[in-house]
């Protein structure tokens, strides 16, 4: 009984600790972007330790690349993915999710970035470079796990999940089977209230809502200027 009191508190210390790192790591990104939908707006965090998918975010953001883009694949218990350049004019039933510009850019998987619920990903196709898509991300929705489960997904994409992580995926969810494969690049910090409305809309078999939900604008936030001195 002793043990198993003991095992439990050094659980709790860390989740814990992971907790804490987790909002500094937060706290000291460089960059928030403001994603504007029907349903209200998303903001998200890109990480600084993915560059040149953090970077071509905001080089697009500048460039007003996904105003009016929709949100063409939405599955709940997933994701939601966005993005696709051919969806700003789509007709209805129109199929989408194949629409790119003329590069892609380089994966930066690694260890501490993961596929918890909120993170943002870069779509890709099978290629075995895991090169990303230069214009089409996803938000995770995902479910909880518990060890088991965990467990046979570490089996079947030799990924080894951290005692972190593993609580992580067990309390709050995620996508655990995309760890490895894709590049996660930041993750929602506000709306994931929107996220759920988004991922529950009704859709086509295609995964595509019947009621276009848009990306109306997608815009990097505005730093806020910081003052020294009395008041």
């Amino acid at each position: 009984m002793r043990l198993i009191l003991i095992l439990l508190k050094m659980k709790k210390i860390i989740f814990t600790l992971f907790l804490v790192t987790t909002v500094n790591s937060i706290w000291a990104q460089k960059t928030k972007v403001e994603i504007e939908t029907e349903y209200g707006k998303i903001v998200a965090i890109l990480y600084d330790n993915t560059p040149q998918n953090s970077n071509n975010m905001i080089k697009l953001a500048g460039e007003h690349f996904y105003d009016s883009t929709l949100w063409h694949r939405v599955i709940p218990q997933f994701v939601i993915q966005g993005g696709d350049p051919e969806s700003k004019h789509a007709t209805a039933g129109q199929l989408l999710g194949q629409g790119e510009l003329k590069y892609k850019v380089p994966a930066e998987i690694n260890d501490t970035d993961f596929h918890k619920r909120g993170a943002l990903g870069v779509a890709r196709d099978n290629n075995p470079e895991k090169i990303g898509s230069a214009c089409q991300f996803y938000i995770v929705v995902g479910k909880r796990y518990n060890d088991a489960e965990l467990d046979d997904i570490s089996r079947r994409t030799h990924r080894t999940f951290t005692p972190a992580q593993r609580e992580v995926y067990k309390t709050i969810g995620g996508t655990p089977s995309l760890d490895g494969g894709y590049t996660v690049f930041g993750e929602v910090i506000e709306g994931m209230d929107v996220v759920d409305k988004i991922v529950n809309a009704q859709r086509d078999p295609r995964d595509r809502p019947y009621k276009d939900v848009h990306i109306q604008t997608l815009r990097v936030a505005k730093k806020k200027k910081k003052f020294l001195g009395l008041f």
